[in-house]
């Protein structure tokens, strides 16, 4: 069976592109979804990309995940939660809850940021974090995924 990756992307990622391309590059979300379906067929899987600026439809998109992931369909979901990272107990809950690997995912070097950006309500509930590296941070998370499906098997 070939196992699939779920992208979440939260607020504001549709103005990838033109909301601070300083911080956060002149790749569009299109670009990024086009960057994260190569990356899911290099390693074999398939891809379901999803954005919204709504934290209850992301919410019921781990909960989605958490029941896939359980019937073996699903690899697990790279979140740019975006400033939801910084706020949401209920995102944090609702992985948990789900059961569902989940690798965070940041653009830009949050870090390097502002001081309310440095603290993550998703980090203790999450398999791992990838901040800094751009957008190519979702390929790195997709790899990373790909090997962990890959560890499972042998």
């Amino acid at each position: 069976m070939t196992q699939s990756v779920m992208v979440l992307n939260g607020p504001n990622l549709n103005l990838l592109g033109q909301r601070e391309p300083g911080i956060y590059g002149a790749h569009t979300l299109t670009d990024v979804e086009g960057l994260c379906r190569s990356a899911c067929a290099q390693h074999g899987m398939t891809l379901e990309f999803r954005q919204s600026n709504h934290e209850g439809v992301l919410i019921d998109w781990l909960h989605e995940a958490g029941a896939a992931q359980a019937r073996g369909e699903l690899a697990g979901v790279v979140f740019n939660a975006g400033a939801y990272t910084h706020t949401s107990v209920a995102l944090h809950d609702a992985i948990k809850g789900a059961q569902v690997k989940v690798i965070e995912l940041h653009i830009s070097n949050v870090h390097a940021r502002e001081p309310f950006r440095h603290h993550s309500y998703l980090s203790p509930a999450v398999q791992g974090v990838i901040a800094g590296f751009g957008v190519h941070g979702y390929q790195l998370a997709i790899a990373a995924l790909a090997m962990d499906k890959q560890a499972e098997v042998k």
